[in-house]
């Protein structure tokens, strides 16, 4: 068995590496530091760490040594310094003419997202269709059409609110994303959402759900009530795009909503 030390050391590098890739490189001096001296532990070939893995992973570790304690810390400190330093068009620009997945030769726009980049509520689809990929923009066809009237139905204008996906080129025949591309475009979107930092989140499907809490669970069984992400609440609910297809579920979407909206109306409270 490998030492656990050294597994989350390797979690560590690997993340820290992950988001040097992406773009994140302000990293405290410190966790390089600490990182560099834990030489006594075992070989790198006797563990793996893909850069994919969440950050809970480690914290989530069997063994909590003090550096180990103090090493995370300063590391998460480190990249919420970072995000904060961020802008939209930031992150826009580092996703640049993105050929990170096999989506890209198909797409004819890239869809980063839309919206107001203070909103408190943003709303987390699937990833483009057809009209979307026409025209460089989230939700503009028919579901989009439901959607504005689903922020409405709260008392929102859709300009208040940001609309983005999980994947931001159009999967063939609007298939549901793949986990290769899920993996190349989600760190964009969490890099939106840390930017943002919205009161709210509304993941619309299954695929912004799985995404953002990490989990193969089906949508049944998350939504409807609210989880904690990175100090926003988190709502699931289904797509519009099913509703369309599934007329019956607008009644639970509704009460979905309406919990989001006291969400919002609490926050404003306090």
């Amino acid at each position: 068995m490998p030492d656990s030390r050294w597994i989350c050391l390797q979690q560590l590098k690997a993340r820290l590496e992950y988001y040097q890739e992406i773009g994140i490189e302000s990293v405290s001096p410190q966790v390089l530091t600490v990182l560099s001296n834990w030489k006594s532990l075992r070989s790198p070939d006797q563990v793996s760490a893909p850069p994919s893995a969440p950050l809970r992973m480690v914290r989530e570790s069997s063994v909590n040594p003090l550096e180990t304690s103090q090493t995370l810390s300063m590391f998460e400190t480190s990249l919420s310094q970072a995000a904060r330093d961020e802008s939209l068009e930031q992150v826009r620009d580092d996703l640049g003419d993105c050929r990170r997945c096999k989506l890209w030769p198909t797409r004819s726009h890239i869809v980063f997202g839309s919206g107001n980049p203070h909103a408190q509520l943003v709303f987390v689809g699937e990833g483009p269709g057809a009209d979307e990929d026409m025209q460089g923009l989230p939700f503009v066809g028919k579901a989009g059409q439901l959607l504005t009237k689903i922020i409405e139905s709260i008392s929102l204008k859709r300009e208040e609110v940001y609309i983005c996906n999980v994947v931001k080129c159009r999967p063939p025949n609007n298939r549901f994303p793949e986990r290769d591309e899920v993996t190349a475009c989600s760190p964009f979107l969490i890099r939106q959402l840390e930017v943002i930092k919205p009161k709210v989140i509304c993941c619309l499907g299954a695929a912004a759900a799985q995404t953002l809490l990490n989990t193969k669970a089906p949508i049944g069984a998350l939504r409807g009530r609210f989880r904690d992400y990175r100090g926003a609440q988190l709502m699931v609910t289904y797509h519009p795009a099913y509703l369309l297809r599934n007329p019956s579920a607008k009644r639970e979407v509704w009460e979905d909503m309406k919990k989001v909206r006291e969400a919002l109306l609490t926050e404003d409270r306090e």
